[in-house]
């Protein structure tokens, strides 16, 4: 079975570390494989001294259910020491949150999509601690999706927000820990980063070949299988389609009230997309977009994630909607995820030209070659902050 950064820093708890008042930023899934929390370790090991609690996008314990929803910090229960907010008024840690600490260490479970706010609050927390010169300890975790390969456009560096801070896929494959040294190299060469690596864990993997407990990265992840679909689905967000907020099944379900959920299918299923099949269900959000309104849906089921292309199956959905929605679809505007002036499906996507290519009826096909011509400086680059193999033994 694999093991968590986690569960290695409590068999050999780093020399570093002993005797000295650490921060920790954490959330709900930061549990050993025995679904201890951090914070219960670190206040019973004995080897450190817990002096604050920082949390980032949905709280601390996953509380705060959509995007945008800010939180505030507070006094911990029990502990009686502070809880900070990266999500609020503060994104980036204050440099009053980091005195009396002498390391900062980060646990928070990623599910390797781009937009997933929780690498952007690493590279933040990157860059305070730079500035005080406090390393960074990432006590690293699998990426769910290790096993999908490289999709989607590249993010341009105009378009870096809180959404996306280095140029990179949208579905990258990499691990926090490898994040954190991509991170270091391009971008935060003088930052002091150690990375507690995990255990029997190989790249071409998905998070049941593991062994370890799955746990709520955030309120609209609730499984594996929305994880797979995530790095394309989330590009809904930034549509007049809903994106499944509000069922039980976030992400694999998509549709609105004007969506033609037959006509979709039939365009999609021509297309042979590898890796998923669709199938027509009907859907009522309870909260968020469409709230209470039946919609016209359609679920994605992959039926193999190895061959499975996220970005490229929404792309094809899109434009499959956007034919036959008789004009009714629309891309959002601004503001998103704290920026204000560009087009949100943009920030998401990585710059304008997925949406433009959508615009002018371009396959997802065509869409998919544009993007496969910057990969090979991204292997590259990945290659160079690439820890773990690449085959299952």
């Amino acid at each position: 079975m694999t093991k968590f950064g986690l569960d290695l820093l409590m068999l050999d708890f780093p020399e570093f570390l002993k005797g000295k008042r650490v921060g920790v930023v954490c959330h709900a899934a930061s549990v050993n494989s025995s679904f201890r929390h951090i914070v219960d370790i670190l206040t019973t090991s004995g080897h450190c001294t817990l002096s604050a609690v920082f949390g980032p996008q949905h709280g601390l314990f996953g509380q705060t259910q959509d995007n945008m929803i800010e939180w505030e910090g507070s006094v911990h229960p029990t502990l009686k020491i502070p809880v900070y907010s990266l999500y609020g008024e503060h994104r980036k840690p204050a440099s009053s949150m980091l005195e009396g600490i002498d390391a900062l260490l980060f646990d928070v479970q990623d599910v390797g999509a781009r937009p997933y706010t929780y690498v952007w609050t690493l590279k933040h927390c990157m860059e305070a601690c730079t500035e005080k010169g406090i390393p960074v300890w990432v006590l690293d975790r699998p990426n769910p999706i290790g096993a999908v390969g490289v999709d989607g456009p590249m993010l341009s560096k105009n378009y870096f927000s809180f959404v996306g801070g280095a140029d990179i896929p949208l579905c990258h494959r990499m691990t926090m820990g490898e994040m954190a040294l991509f991170i270091k190299k391009h971008y935060i060469p003088d930052s002091d980063i150690n990375v507690l690596w995990m255990d029997k864990w190989q790249r071409d993997s998905i998070w049941s070949d593991t062994g370890l407990p799955w746990v709520l990265p955030s309120p609209n992840m609730p499984a594996l299988d929305t994880a797979v679909v995530y790095p394309g689905q989330v590009l809904l967000e930034a549509t007049n389609i809903s994106e499944g907020r509000g069922t039980t099944r976030p992400f694999e379900l998509f549709g609105a009230p004007f969506m033609n959920a037959p006509e979709v299918i039939s365009i999609l299923n021509q297309q042979k997309l590898p890796g998923c099949l669709f199938r027509e269900h009907g859907f009522i959000p309870t909260f968020q977009k469409w709230q209470g309104k039946f919609c016209g849906g359609v679920q994605i089921h992959v039926t193999n994630p190895r061959t499975f292309r996220p970005v490229q199956t929404t792309a094809a959905l899109l434009s499959a909607i956007i034919k036959t929605s008789g004009g009714s679809f629309e891309f959002k505007n601004p503001p998103y995820e704290y920026e204000y002036n560009k087009m949100p499906f943009d920030i998401l996507a990585g710059d304008s030209g997925m949406r433009e290519a959508l615009i002018k009826g371009e396959s997802a096909e065509q869409m998919r070659m544009s993007w496969e011509e910057n990969y090979k400086v991204w292997q590259e680059r990945f290659e160079e902050v690439s820890h773990y193999p690449e085959r299952l033994l």
